[in-house]
């Protein structure tokens, strides 16, 4: 038997890389997944690789930035599986600029995405939570279910091109910690990882031949200075950066049983202490 075995769990942003990662373990552990991606194809793919490999999944596509998104999320993983157990707020994207050069849509852009569609998914799963576990409750049964919200070393830190990122993701512990004290009493766990430098399609990207990637018919900046990713390898005490599997790795600690009586915290997933 797998440790979370008939849980039903919701990760956004999870077509492809981390989010996909934090998928795939989870339902190697026994977990149905509600899979959400901004694209149709990598959200479908996800969920063709995650049946044949035995698992139960469907997919909810659309901007976790829409009004309306959060209530279709929680309504899709609702009608199929008739609960929630495990919220993994994972969607994002950097849209990078010095303060001088930052405008308004790059600063709402990332702060709606990072921290306004978490707190409406949130939002929108309350009267599910609450349901539930007073439905636990009449029966006498010791049910747990887990939050985990996705933060940035750069919400620990700071980082020089990222004060909406930084900021956006500083604001998730926040809400992390804020809630926690709100769900407690309907045995929910609600932490947070901040994740270092992962390797993924947009970090490992080259950001000095101009890569950049389409969001919503916009094209955004992304990834690093190859030079950058080499002195974060230098400076790193275990001399890299990390998987999404290893990123994936923190996030299932968090939505397990053993972590049943820890809330409210953020761990750092960078491979060195911050």
């Amino acid at each position: 038997m797998g440790t979370l075995d008939g849980k039903v769990a919701l990760v956004t942003g999870s077509g492809r890389g981390i989010g996909q990662a934090i998928a795939l373990k989870l339902a190697s552990h026994g977990a149905r997944i509600v899979i959400n991606d901004l694209d149709a194809d990598p959200a479908n793919e996800t969920v063709e690789l995650l049946r044949k490999q035995g698992t139960d999944a469907v997919a909810c596509v659309g901007n976790v930035s829409a009004p309306d998104f959060a209530e279709r999320f929680i309504k899709t993983a609702v009608d199929n599986y008739k609960g929630i157990d495990i919220i993994v707020n994972n969607a994002g994207f950097t849209w990078d600029d010095v303060v001088q050069r930052m405008t308004d849509e790059q600063w709402y852009g990332i702060l709606d995405c990072h921290l306004t569609a978490p707190f409406r998914i949130l939002r929108a799963a309350y009267p599910v939570i609450k349901a539930q576990a007073m439905a636990d409750q009449e029966k006498g049964i010791e049910n747990y279910r887990k939050v985990v919200n996705i933060s940035s070393t750069s919400a620990l830190n700071g980082n020089a091109g990222q004060m909406n990122y930084s900021s956006a993701k500083a604001g998730v512990i926040g809400m992390t910690r804020a809630l926690s004290r709100e769900w407690g009493r309907f045995k929910v766990n609600v932490n947070a990882v901040a994740f270092g430098l992962i390797h993924t399609r947009m970090t490992n990207a080259d950001a000095k031949a101009g890569a950049t990637i389409n969001i919503e018919g916009k094209d955004i900046r992304v990834g690093l200075n190859p030079e950058l990713l080499k002195s974060h390898a230098a400076r790193n005490p275990l001399g890299r950066g990390g998987t999404p599997e290893e990123a994936a790795g923190a996030v299932y600690l968090f939505c397990t049983p053993e972590s049943n009586y820890i809330t409210g915290q953020v761990v750092a997933v960078a491979g060195s202490p911050q």
